[in-house]
C-alpha cells in the first residue's frame, strides 16, 4: 500500500513558564529570550508568547529583544483590548492568536467566544491585518465557534485541546472525533487549523494523527520536562513524536 504523504506538523513553542520562574524571584534568570534562541536552535518552528495583562510572565521588554534576537515566527497570545492591540501594531509580530483572559485564572480555561464578541473581534483584527499580521483566534472545538471566527475575518483557528488532554478512555476518543470533525470544517471553510493547550508527548501524538492540524503550540509541559531532560531534548522528542504519530 502507498504511505499517504504527510505534511510536516510545525512546533510552536511557548516560552511562559520560564519567564513565570524567572519572575518568581524578581531577577533576571532564567531568560525566555535564551530559551526562545535555544528552541531556535534545536529545531523548533516558531515561539509563542503570551502578554497577559497583568505581566504574570512574558513582559513587553521580552517581545521586544525577541523581535530582535530571534528569526522564528513570533505569535503573540493576547487578549482582545485597545492596550494590546497597540503593542501589536507597534511591534508586528508574524502572528497574533486572539484568546480569553480573565485575572483569576490560573492557566487560560478554554476558547474564545467568537459568537459574542464578533463586532469587537472585526474591528480589531482589520486593525491587525492592516499591518499584514496573520490573525488566529483560540476556539473550543466547537463549528458554530469556527464559523464565526471565519466572518471575523481570522486567518486561523486554534482548537483548545484542554478537555481532550483531562479526559481518559471512551470521554477522550469522543473528544477526539469532536476536534477532528472541527478541523475538518475549517480546513473546508478557508481556514488553517492549530492546536494546543495541556498536550504532553502521549496527548501531542494522538492529535497529530489530524491531518487538518497544521501546527501545535505546546508550552507548560515542554518547559516543565526540560528541567529533567533540557530543552533541546525536550523539543526533539516532540518534533519526533509529532511527525511519526502512533496509529492504534
Amino acid at each position: 500500500m502507498k504511505k499517504e504523504f504527510r505534511q510536516k506538523i510545525r512546533l510552536g513553542v511557548n516560552i511562559d513558564h520560564v519567564a513565570t520562574i524567572r519572575n518568581a524571584r524578581g531577577g533576571i534568570h532564567p531568560n525566555p529570550v535564551d530559551s526562545a534562541i535555544i528552541a531556535q536552535k534545536s529545531g523548533a518552528d516558531g515561539i509563542t508568547i503570551h502578554l497577559r495583562e497583568d505581566r504574570r510572565h512574558i513582559c513587553d521588554n521580552d517581545l521586544k529583544r525577541l523581535k530582535k534576537e530571534i528569526s522564528l515566527p513570533i505569535n503573540l497570545e493576547m487578549a482582545p483590548t485597545i492596550e494590546m492591540l497597540k503593542i501589536a501594531l507597534k511591534t508586528k509580530p508574524n502572528a497574533v492568536c486572539i484568546v480569553p483572559e480573565k485575572r483569576q485564572e490560573i492557566t487560560t480555561e478554554g476558547g474564545l467566544n467568537v459568537i459574542k464578541h464578533q463586532k469587537i473581534l472585526k474591528n480589531i483584527i482589520n486593525k491587525i491585518h492592516h499591518k499584514k499580521i496573520l490573525v488566529s483566534i483560540f476556539v473550543d472545538a466547537d463549528k458554530k465557534q469556527i464559523e464565526c471566527a471565519k466572518k471575523v475575518g481570522a486567518n486561523i483557528i486554534e482548537i483548545h485541546t484542554g478537555k481532550f488532554c483531562h479526559k481518559k478512555g471512551n470521554a477522550r476518543k469522543l473528544e477526539f472525533i469532536k476536534i477532528q470533525e472541527c478541523a475538518k470544517y475549517a480546513e473546508k471553510i478557508g481556514l488553517e487549523c492549530h492546536a494546543g493547550h495541556g498536550l504532553d508527548y502521549e496527548t501531542a501524538s494522538e492529535i497529530s494523527k489530524i491531518k487538518q492540524i497544521k501546527e501545535l503550540n505546546i508550552g507548560h509541559f515542554i518547559i516543565g520536562e526540560s528541567i529533567l531532560e533540557g530543552l533541546p531534548s525536550v523539543i526533539k522528542k516532540m518534533q519526533k513524536i509529532i511527525a511519526n504519530p502512533i496509529f492504534k
